[in-house]
């Protein structure tokens, strides 16, 4: 997955479409090198309650922080992570 230029503070405004989109690139990514343990956890992030996402972030987080080799997933989590406040908010109209 290529993050770019995207940092910790880039992009701080994801709504819930957003969030799901991305967890679903964290899902594909963690499937094609064989990470089964995160893909399993978002296996359909679209039909999955703010809480319930926001468990597996923070889970998923727990297990691939400290693994150098998934610093990619991490910091996609990461970005999501600090958007988990977003995910009850309406879309602005």
């Amino acid at each position: 997955m290529d993050a770019g230029n995207e940092t910790l503070r880039f992009p701080t405004h994801l709504d819930h479409e957003a969030i799901v989109a991305r967890l679903i690139k964290v899902r594909d990514e963690a499937r094609s090198t064989g990470v089964v343990f995160l893909a399993d956890q978002f296996t359909d992030p679209g039909s999955m309650s703010p809480g319930q996402i926001g468990a597996a972030v923070v889970a998923s987080l727990g297990w691939v922080q400290e693994k150098d080799e998934y610093r990619s997933l991490a910091a996609q989590l990461e970005i999501v992570a600090m958007n988990l406040k977003n995910l009850g908010k309406p879309k602005p109209a």
